[in-house]
């Protein structure tokens, strides 16, 4: 990460208003103050970070991540790249992640898209086929991924090699290889997407992940996510602006007067925050947004390393646990359906692993979430217990203590994940490419000044801070207009 120290660098002056302290929120806010406004950001919570906060959720001395772990969007971001990220340390394994299956095996990533194919037999000339030229390519695609996709690609035949891929459902996206093993890490990737995977447009999730593998890797942060809202609070410091925690906006009315206004907010809260300002037929138009499943995240201490029957699952961070494609497909149907799964598919992030910080010694932290019915209150630890015990036997015996956070728990946390959907919108073809509503801008709202800058806006979920870079970019274009 590059270092951006000093005064502002813009020439703009004026005040700024943020509500919504996620990486997003700061993002959009550290922009706005390099270019020269005065800017306050408002958190309705005890601490800033959104889903980037880490706390000791089981017992004292275990660090967890309440939600984002593992960050390869944070090593690929365009704003991160740029930000003053001081103090951070990105922890990156050999092995971007792992994939078991039955019978103590496992499929794995690896940096090199040579290494990764010569692992899968049958499928190595397909796996390099589908990846080879796409990590080439990298630098071309990720940037244009990360921006709204509307825009003219800067480079259309690089692009049109990635969404040619990305359009297509995972589970004919996945009809190029034949080995279970290239199969099911297909299938993990694609299920990121907490879609059935016979929709259209989850092969962006195999594909786009898959590339980031190869490119940054899968890294964590050694200490726990919210060092990088640390980071970002304190460049942002460094230029003048302020964070104000435990401040909840109910509506705009609330906000002191401002040339702009940045809200990293879901269109179900920008319509509380609204109310009869916004004119009827964006109201409207909120009112389509959808939001996906929800999820329900287990966080456990354990007295020590999960014993994993394939070794290479205890090399790595991240562990895609659910079996061969056409289980995971199952599972993510089930969900589509409004059922919760018997067996679920789900994510698994071991930090400690890498981070040794992240526990006392010996000990390990761990979670897991699967998807759920958005809204759900069920707990699915059991079920999720039972998939991990599947591949790793005896792992029941190490847990020290858990807890579990349902899908209402986790809007409870942030109100940002409605229903429990930690990607703020559902990823539909549609709302991928037009989210939240059908706009050439779609970070402006019709409210003079006020732009909407959270992953409800391109590019969507992640820890990338692009959507908030991207409407502080538009906002500022907008008042130098005025």
């Amino acid at each position: 990460m590059s270092a951006a120290t000093g005064p502002a660098r813009g020439g703009v002056s004026g005040h700024a208003v943020v509500v919504g302290s996620g990486p997003n929120g700061l993002a959009g806010a550290l922009t706005l103050a390099r270019a020269g406004l005065e800017v306050e950001v408002f958190e309705g919570a005890e601490t800033a970070g959104g889903g980037c906060r880490t706390q000791e959720l089981t017992l004292t001395g275990f660090a967890h991540d309440v939600c984002s772990t593992v960050h390869p969007l944070l090593a690929a971001s365009p704003f991160f790249r740029e930000a003053d990220l001081r103090g951070i340390s990105l922890l990156t394994p050999e092995i971007a992640f792992a994939h078991p299956l039955d019978g103590g095996r496992a499929a794995v990533v690896r940096g090199s898209v040579a290494e990764t194919a010569a692992a899968l037999g049958a499928d190595a000339h397909a796996y390099r086929r589908l990846y080879g030229s796409m990590v080439a390519d990298s630098d071309q695609i990720v940037p244009a991924v990360l921006r709204p996709m509307i825009a003219i690609p800067r480079h259309p035949l690089a692009l049109a090699r990635f969404g040619v891929p990305a359009l297509l459902p995972v589970t004919l996206l996945a009809r190029g290889f034949h080995t279970e093993e290239a199969r099911a890490l297909l299938a993990g990737l694609g299920a990121h997407s907490m879609r059935p995977l016979t929709a259209l447009g989850t092969g962006a999730f195999g594909v786009l992940l898959g590339v980031l593998a190869h490119t940054v890797g899968w890294p964590v942060v050694q200490g726990g996510s919210a060092r990088i809202v640390d980071a970002l609070s304190a460049e942002l410091e460094l230029h003048g602006g302020t964070v104000h925690t435990k401040r909840p906006i109910g509506r705009l009315d609330e906000l002191p007067p401002s040339d702009l206004a940045l809200l990293d907010v879901t269109p179900r809260q920008l319509l509380s925050l609204g109310g009869e300002r916004l004119p009827s037929g964006y109201q409207r138009a909120l009112r389509r947004f959808r939001y996906g499943p929800g999820v329900c995240k287990v966080d456990w201490a354990l007295s020590g390393p999960v014993p994993w029957a394939a070794p290479e699952c205890r090399q790595t961070p991240t562990i895609h646990l659910g079996g061969t494609l056409e289980e995971i497909s199952a599972s993510e149907a089930e969900v589509a359906a409004s059922r919760h799964p018997e067996r679920p598919f789900c994510i698994v992030v071991q930090p400690s692993v890498l981070d040794s910080s992240r526990a006392p010694e010996g000990s390990h932290t761990l979670y897991a979430y699967c998807h759920v019915p958005s809204g759900s209150e069920v707990d699915m630890s059991d079920r999720i217990e039972a998939q991990i015990e599947r591949f790793a036997p005896g792992f029941r015996e190490l847990i020290l203590a858990r807890t579990v956070t349902n899908a209402v728990d986790t809007e409870r946390h942030n109100p940002n994940y409605v229903g429990g959907d930690i990607n703020s919108g559902a990823a539909t073809l549609r709302q991928t490419i037009l989210r939240p509503t059908p706009s050439a801008r779609p970070y402006r709202t019709p409210l003079p000044g006020v732009f909407l800058c959270s992953s409800s806006t391109p590019p969507g979920g992640g820890v990338h801070g692009m959507c908030g870079e991207n409407a502080a970019r538009e906002a500022l274009k907008n008042l130098a207009r005025r």
